[in-house]
């Protein structure tokens, strides 16, 4: 048996940007973060050799790859013609909320795989990988951070040049600076589920235009301002860049917000937050918030009637945490 743990992430600016319709004009940036919580992937031989037995939100056994419905396993067991397994998934948090489970999905689905057949894998390789099954294989329309924030881990500074090539860099922070940071951040649930691939599929038409590529611009801009903003202590700054590129990228496609949603980030502003954003494609999912420590029992008090989600950063990325005694 081998288990593996990979995080989620929450982005903080320049999302969108990792699109190839903005990074092959111009180089895209984004400032983001793995967080605590998880999804995990078990595989283990299954007692019929000539059978493939999947475990998610639904169970599948079929006789052939060629015959699974999900796509992300389907491809990923047909890049490595693995038959004979039975493979599990959980998850700390619901798919579609804005949290990349999808990439944390496959890129710990890649490396339960590669370390079933004895193959060691790099956070480079289980990006790239992942990046190749989600885009080029499947054909989702969706960009390349989520990928490698799952791999790395982290609080990273992610590049994508018009060359396909991406740079993860960390970003350096003093440590007292990084547990204010994570005491600042508040994650509220505001329900729902959105299509990723429909909002994307917008945004890339989106940038398409020359107006909505210049706000895209000023979006990237923003992650590096916040990136030396960190790196100078200037913590301060992070609830105003927040909130800054959260209105450039609800402006970017309709429905990326809505009127509820706007509301709730209003009164999240109200209640003492300096800034804050809806995370992953928009139209759902959960709201973050930057709310200095003296001000959160208000806010907590004001916000009440929202789920609460408590977390914390995550620095290792996708890891191998179980490998049993006989698991080939």
């Amino acid at each position: 048996m081998i288990i593996t743990k990979t995080p989620f992430r929450i982005s903080f600016a320049g999302g969108g940007s990792d699109l190839p319709s903005f990074y092959r004009r111009e180089p895209g940036a984004v400032l983001s973060t793995a967080i605590d919580k998880y999804m995990y992937i078990v595989i283990h031989p299954f007692f019929n050799g000539d059978k493939i037995q999947l475990k998610y939100s639904k169970t599948e056994l079929v006789d052939q790859i060629s015959s699974i419905n999900h796509p992300i396993f389907r491809e990923v067991l047909s890049m490595y013609g693995l038959k004979g397994v039975d493979i599990n998934s959980i998850a700390d948090i619901p798919a579609g909320t804005g949290m990349g489970s999808s990439s944390s999905f496959t890129v710990g689905l890649i490396n339960a795989v590669r370390a079933y057949l004895g193959k060691f894998s790099s956070a480079e390789k289980l990006a790239s990988l992942a990046c190749e099954t989600e885009i080029n294989r499947i054909g989702s329309p969706i960009g390349k951070q989520d990928q490698y924030a799952a791999a790395y881990g982290g609080i990273n500074y992610i590049t994508f040049y018009p060359d396909e090539s991406v740079k993860v860099e960390k970003v350096l922070m003093k440590t007292n600076i990084k547990q204010q940071l994570e005491d600042n951040l508040l994650l509220i649930y505001v329900g729902g589920r959105h299509s990723a691939n429909d909002i994307l599929t917008y945004q890339q038409q989106a940038i398409a235009s020359e107006d909505k590529f210049i706000v895209q611009r000023n979006m990237v801009k923003l992650a590096d301002e916040l990136r030396k903003s960190l790196q100078t202590g200037n913590i301060e700054d992070f609830g105003r860049i927040l909130n800054e590129g959260w209105q450039m990228k609800r402006s970017l496609v309709r429905d990326i917000s809505n009127n509820s949603i706007d509301e709730i980030y209003q009164k999240g502003l109200a209640s003492g937050a300096l800034g804050g954003k809806l995370l992953g494609a928009g139209g759902a999912g959960f709201l973050l918030f930057y709310c200095p420590k003296d001000k959160q029992d208000h806010f907590r008090h004001e916000m009440h009637n929202f789920m609460e989600i408590k977390f914390g950063f995550d620095s290792f990325g996708s890891q191998v945490i179980y490998v049993g005694d006989k698991f080939i």
